[in-house]
C-alpha cells in the first residue's frame, strides 16, 4: 500500500494530519487569543531587553525618611558592628553613619540589578525626601533634573529603585523621551533572561502579564472604540478590554500548565518518597553565593555567577551525611529587598522543594554590609511561603572575606555555621550542623550479633550506617552500629538484647 505524499508547496503547517483531515483546519477564538497574548508579552519583553542591551540607563534612587518601612540597620547588627569597632580599636558608628552605609548599599545593590539585566549605567540621581510624591514619586523639582540629565548623557532608559503606579509611571513617560521602568520590571526582565526551561519561562510569563495588567489602560488613542460609523455605532469593545480578555485567557492558560508540572512534581515526589530521602533545602539573598556553595557540597557543577538571579530552576543533587544518612541538597532561586509578590505567586511550583524540605540552610553573605536586613527579607519571604517554622540551619557564607578581627563577633552574635564555598571551609562542621537538625529518621544505635553467611547485611549496614566495635567469635560477627533507624530496623532480627 503506496503511502501519500504531501504537496511539495504546502508547508508543515498545512499539511493535513490524520486527525484534521477532511476538517476545516482552523484555530479556535481561546487559542488565537492565547497566542496573541503571547505575543504581546514576548513584545513588551523583547522591548525591554533590547533597550537594556544597547542603550544608557539613568539610575534613579529615592530615599523616603519619613517612610516607617525605610531602609534601616537592626539594633543587633548596629550592636555586632559597634563591638567588632570596639575590638579592633576604633569608634563605634553613629545612627546617622549606619543609616548611610545602608543606604549606600542598597544603591549598589540597585546598580547591580541594572548590570545584571544588561543596562550601562550613565548615570545615577539620587534623593532623599519625607514621602513620595503622588504624581511622579519623586516631585517636580527632581523630575526636571532627571530629564537634564538624560538630554545630557544621551540615556534611552531611566530605571527607578521603586515600583511606579501607573498614574506615576503615565506622569513620568510623559516628560520624558525615554523608556521608564521601574523595579518589579527590571527584575521582571533579569528573570526573562535566566530562564532556561520550559516551566521557567512559564512561570516569569505569568509574572509579567500580571504585572502588565494593571498598566494597560493610558496608552492614548490605541485604547480607543473599534466600532464607529454606519451600523457600527454603540460602545463596541475598546483595544483595552481587548487587550484585558486576552491577556486573561493567557494567564489562565499559563496556570493550567503549571498545574501540570506541579502533578509531574507529585508524582515524582510520592516515587522518591517510596524510599525516603529528606530534602534539604537552600535559601537566601541573592547572590549570596548558594549555588557556588552547593557546589562545593555536590560537586554538582551548576553555574555560579555573580550577577542576580542568576539560578532560577531547581536543583537535585543527593548527599552524605557524616552519619552515612542520605539526603537531596536543592539550590533554588534567591530572594531579594522587596521581591515582586507576582514573582512570589508565579513561582510556587518552583519553591514547592523548599515547602517540601526538612531543614532550610538559610545563607548569608557574611561580608555583605547589609547581612542582617537580608536576613530579614528572606524570613519575609519564607513567612508568605508558610515554611518559617521549619528547621533553619543560619549559614555564614563568603566568610574568607570578612577580616579576622571581625570573624568571631560576627560569628557570636549570629550563631551561623561559619563556612566558604569559594574556598571550601567549613564544609564538615555544615554536614555536622545538617546532620544535627534532621528530625525525620532520626539517629539510633544498636548492637548486633550476625552470622557471617549474612555478608550482604553486613555491607548494607556499612554502607548506610556507621559500624564500630566489630571482633568475629566463631562463625558470628558482633558490632555496634550508629545510623539512620529506618535502615537499622530493618535488620532487628539480628539486634543483641540487651538484659
Amino acid at each position: 500500500m503506496k503511502s501519500k505524499k504531501a504537496s511539495p508547496e504546502a508547508s508543515p503547517d498545512e499539511q493535513p494530519t490524520r486527525k484534521t483531515r477532511g476538517k476545516p483546519a482552523r484555530r479556535s477564538l481561546v487559542e488565537a487569543s492565547e497566542a496573541q497574548a503571547a505575543a504581546i508579552a514576548a513584545r513588551e519583553a523583547r522591548s525591554l531587553t533590547d533597550k537594556t542591551q544597547t542603550e544608557l540607563a539613568v539610575l534613579v534612587v529615592v530615599e523616603f525618611t519619613a517612610d516607617q518601612r525605610k531602609r534601616k540597620l537592626t539594633t543587633a547588627a548596629r550592636l555586632a558592628r559597634g563591638a567588632a569597632a570596639i575590638m579592633a580599636g576604633e569608634e563605634a558608628p553613629s545612627d546617622e553613619d549606619s543609616r548611610d552605609l545602608d543606604f549606600d548599599a542598597s544603591r549598589a545593590e540597585f546598580e547591580e540589578l541594572a548590570r545584571s539585566a544588561g543596562a550601562m549605567i550613565s548615570a545615577t540621581i539620587v534623593q532623599r525626601r519625607a514621602r513620595p510624591d503622588p504624581r511622579s514619586l519623586v516631585g517636580e523639582g527632581k523630575l526636571e533634573e532627571i530629564v537634564g540629565v538624560v538630554a545630557s548623557t544621551n540615556a534611552s532608559l531611566v530605571l527607578f529603585d521603586h515600583d511606579l503606579t501607573p498614574s506615576q509611571l503615565r506622569n513620568i513617560e510623559a516628560r520624558l523621551p525615554v523608556h521608564v521602568i521601574d523595579r518589579s520590571q527590571l527584575i521582571l526582565d533579569i528573570f526573562a533572561r535566566h530562564a532556561r526551561t520550559r516551566e521557567g519561562q512559564l512561570q516569569v510569563e505569568l509574572a509579567q502579564l500580571e504585572y502588565q495588567l494593571p498598566r494597560l489602560s493610558g496608552r492614548g488613542r490605541a485604547m480607543s472604540q473599534l466600532g464607529g460609523g454606519i451600523g457600527t455605532r454603540g460602545p463596541g469593545e475598546t483595544q483595552l478590554e481587548t487587550d484585558r480578555r486576552k491577556i486573561n485567557l493567557r494567564i489562565d492558560h499559563i496556570k493550567d500548565q503549571l498545574d501540570a508540572v506541579r502533578r509531574i512534581r507529585r508524582q515524582q515526589r510520592s516515587r522518591r518518597e517510596a524510599v525516603p530521602v529528606p530534602v534539604v533545602a537552600l535559601v537566601g539573598y541573592t547572590n549570596a553565593g548558594k549555588s557556588t556553595l552547593f557546589n562545593a557540597m555536590t560537586e554538582a557543577g551548576v553555574l555560579e555567577s555573580a550577577r542576580m538571579f542568576a539560578t532560577l530552576d531547581p536543583k537535585l543533587r543527593q548527599l552524605q551525611l557524616p552519619s552515612r544518612r542520605k539526603i537531596l541538597l536543592s539550590d533554588t532561586v534567591g530572594f531579594i529587598r522587596n521581591l515582586p509578590h507576582t514573582l512570589v505567586t508565579s513561582f510556587r511550583a518552583t519553591l514547592e522543594e523548599v515547602e517540601r524540605a526538612e531543614v532550610l540552610l538559610h545563607v548569608q553573605d557574611a561580608s555583605s554590609p547589609m547581612v542582617e536586613e537580608q536576613k530579614l527579607q528572606v524570613e519575609k519571604v519564607l513567612a508568605e511561603l508558610s515554611v518559617k517554622d521549619k528547621p533553619v540551619v543560619q549559614v555564614l557564607n563568603k566568610i574568607d572575606l570578612v577580616p579576622e578581627r571581625e570573624r568571631e563577633t560576627l560569628i557570636y552574635t549570629r550563631g551561623a555555621v561559619p563556612v566558604s564555598g569559594l574556598k571550601h571551609l567549613g564544609l564538615d562542621a555544615l554536614l555536622k550542623a545538617i546532620d544535627d537538625a534532621l528530625v525525620v529518621d532520626p539517629l539510633i544505635e544498636g548492637s548486633f550479633r550476625l552470622p557471617q553467611s549474612e555478608g550482604s547485611v553486613l555491607a548494607s549496614l556499612e554502607a548506610g550506617a556507621i559500624v564500630e566495635e566489630k571482633r568475629f567469635e566463631g562463625n558470628l560477627i558482633f558490632f555496634r552500629a550508629r545510623g539512620p533507624a529506618s535502615l537499622l530496623n530493618r535488620f532487628r532480627r539480628f539486634r543483641e538484647r540487651t538484659a
